[in-house]
């Protein structure tokens, strides 16, 4: 199946008979006839088995392996197929990945890198493609590409290679050559054995590969059911993409299994065109490819085969936290050395973006030995404050032991809505944005006079959608929650509860309390914005995999099933608010990069104001 760039990708570690290759393409049949996926990816040497040592002399066995594959190419599978068998061309014997769809052969790859040494011998079979001087090769009634081949999709994103078994762990692969040609994607065809240590080691190259490459790299190993004489076979299953494990299995029992993945393209080629480092290499290398051209129609429907993560900001190893924490206090430390140790003002509210910046900056000053009477908490009871959110900001400083006063600004904002001849029961943005700039004039004015700055405490989502109020809360000395957003403050919030165990309650009702910026009574922050959790995929989505509104609504229904009508609201009123809000993001303050996406004006995010949302 493929859909909106997301192909849905399969490999198998099929049981096999060790020479017996009429055997093995049954297997390898019932996987394709079971599969919903656009292409299927199958082990070295998969229609005889790896391990037929001299064996792969006879020409029965080589004759017979051309029978496995045409018994394949009688399926007309709708889709890409890559298989490995022997191929004997011109009396030469090579170790090779058959690419085919349908009934028609696309091409073979030859294995270029063979292992020699201690268990694997395979130059005692084998000759290296290198050795082959031919682009074309004749392969049942067929001419076919041979060699190191490009395959692309000429109606969509996809453009792969093959490199088989060894040749990924070689310092340049073919598979860098092919992805510096254009591959977003490589295809491995693996017999991996089994020995202590190997499995992350393999795992983790695999991971890299897709890093460095900038695309996917989907890999499969042949199985238990290999012969055992020298050697176990480690069935081992790995899809990634950019660096990231999208999904992985080890098949460790003597059945026929899979692993199947979508694989997000539009994401991958959108990376591709914000990274130079593919383009910049190019020229070191002189790459000779042959380009072969395959159609992949779109699917009707499409359902994900695992799990997506609704909350892509949020990384569950248990390091994460540590490592924003760290970013976090040492950007401020930075910040307060350069500026000759100042106090710190803050806001404190009682809501959960002040609540982080007050933990940072008290985690900070605990950093640099700093008296915690430096830090001023400040909260600013208004309009539409609640007693639960004042009652949590008294006790949080208060046991947090940082100096903390009250300033009301409720007789202030009624002084200006008369001054402006503003109605005071009209509850309209002039009602709201006049208390937040009040609030802002108060804590830069105390600065001044205490001799501090202002930390900022508004998150990336609010930065996003342009919740915030110019001139207002939009303006600090210094940005502390600026790269996080909004999902991932309540989940650094959480993990201060083990720096701070004695704030435990309060923090937990921190947490249960609505997000609200309290400028009206009983304001609720997703009745006007949305579900955080959305915006915050949305987010993900569209700056980091470029999503355009037609597949971020396809995105929004098929991992929310949200309906037509309420993910269309989800949608538009996201990237209404994103582009509308550029001015204001134009004047961030300064503020620390937490995660591989920014929105600072002077990183990651440059645009001008003007620049509007495309009509789709």
């Amino acid at each position: 199946m493929y859909k909106h760039g997301i192909l849905k990708v399969l490999s198998a570690s099929p049981t096999l008979q060790v020479g017996n290759p009429r055997f093995n393409a049954k297997e390898i049949k019932k996987v394709l006839l079971e599969t919903k996926a656009s292409l299927a990816l199958f082990p070295e040497l998969a229609l005889t088995g790896y391990t037929c040592g001299d064996m792969f002399y006879q020409e029965s066995l080589i004759k017979s392996a051309l029978n496995g594959l045409q018994d394949l190419l009688e399926l007309k599978f709708n889709g890409i197929v890559v298989v490995g068998m022997p191929l004997d061309i011109d009396g030469i014997l090579l170790n090779t990945a058959v690419v085919f769809k349908e009934d028609k052969i696309l091409g073979v790859v030859p294995k270029t890198f063979l292992p020699n040494t201690d268990e694997f011998q395979e130059k005692r079979w084998f000759s290296s493609g290198i050795d082959i001087n031919m682009d074309e090769v004749i392969l049942l009634g067929q001419k076919v590409p041979f060699g190191h081949l490009l395959f692309v999709d000429e109606k969509s994103e996809i453009r792969f290679g093959v490199e088989i078994c060894q040749d990924m762990w070689v310092p340049v692969s073919p598979g860098n050559l092919l992805s510096l040609a254009g591959a977003n994607m490589i295809l491995n065809l693996s017999a991996s054995n089994v020995i202590v240590g190997k499995e992350i080691v393999r795992k983790n190259t695999v991971l890299e590969h897709s890093r460095k490459n900038q695309g996917a790299y989907i890999y499969t190993s042949s199985g238990m059911s290999e012969s055992s004489s020298e050697t176990i076979f480690s069935g081992h299953n790995i899809h990634a993409s950019m660096g990231e494990l999208i999904n992985e299995k080890v098949i460790s029992d003597y059945n026929t299994d899979y692993l199947i993945s979508d694989i997000d393209f539009k994401a991958i080629n959108f990376q591709r065109r914000k990274d130079s480092n593919i383009k910049d290499t190019l020229h070191q290398f002189d790459i000779k490819y042959k380009v072969v051209y395959f159609t992949l129609n779109e699917s009707t429907d499409f359902e994900f085969s695992h799990e997506v993560n609704t909350y892509p900001f949020i990384d569950e190893r248990k390091e994460t936290f540590e490592e924003i924490r760290t970013i976090q206090t040492r950007a401020l430390a930075k910040r307060l050395i350069v500026l000759n140790y100042p106090k710190i003002i803050i806001g404190v509210s009682g809501g959960l973006d002040s609540t982080l910046a007050l933990l940072v900056a008290v985690d900070t000053f605990n950093y640099l030995n700093r008296n915690l009477k430096d830090i001023v908490g400040l909260s600013l009871p208004g309009l539409g404050s609640s007693k639960r959110t004042m009652t949590n900001a008294k006790l949080l400083a208060t046991k947090l032991g940082i100096t903390f006063n009250e300033i009301d600004i409720k007789e202030e904002s009624y002084l200006h809505f008369e001054k402006i001849e503003q109605d005071a029961e009209d509850f309209s943005v002039t009602y709201e944005n006049t208390q937040a700039r009040i609030r802002t004039m108060t804590l830069m004015n105390l600065a001044n006079k205490l001799g501090g700055i202002v930390l900022g405490t508004g998150d990336l989502t609010e930065v996003a959608l342009g919740f915030m109020t110019y001139s207002g809360d939009q303006m600090s000395m210094y940005g502390i929650n600026g790269g996080i957003p909004k999902t991932l403050v309540q989940r650094q919030t959480l993990g201060y509860k083990n720096i701070f165990p004695e704030l435990k309650d309060i923090i937990d009702d921190i947490l249960d309390t609505p997000i609200s910026p309290e400028l009206i009574k009983e304001q609720k922050t997703e009745d006007i914005l949305g579900n955080f959790q959305i915006n915050d995929y949305l987010l993900y989505r569209h700056l980091v995999c470029g999503d355009n509104k037609e597949k971020l609504l396809f995105m929004l229904n098929k991992v929310f099933h949200l309906e037509e009508y309420d993910a269309n609201k989800s949608v538009t009123r996201f990237l209404n608010r994103f582009y509308k809000s550029q001015f204001k993001r134009q004047v961030l303050p300064d503020g620390p990069k937490v995660l591989k996406l920014g929105l600072s004006p002077r990183g990651d995010y440059r645009r001008g104001s003007d620049v509007g949302i495309e009509e789709e």
